[in-house]
């Protein structure tokens, strides 16, 4: 199983929660939770954490905003 955290720290400070909020598209494995309220997304494998990203650069407006981070978040660890 692959897992990418997601910091909540980020420039558009996404968290667990932020996905209903934005009504992102979910993992298809789904997303946890870490302590420090990190979204962690959970994928198969790779390839599948870049068809869900590749899911994600068609949202529009501001779930494109959130979107973009997670994208970025994925291609830095599904290479």
């Amino acid at each position: 199983m692959l897992r990418i955290s997601i910091p909540s720290n980020g420039p558009s400070k996404i968290n667990f929660s932020s996905f209903m909020n934005y009504l992102l598209p979910v993992p298809p494995k789904g997303i946890d939770s870490e302590g420090n309220n990190n979204a962690v997304l959970l994928f198969d494998n790779e390839e599948e954490a870049k068809v869900y990203a590749d899911r994600l650069k068609q949202l529009p407006g501001s779930q494109k905003k959130v979107g973009n981070e997670v994208i970025n978040a994925i291609m830095r660890l599904a290479r």
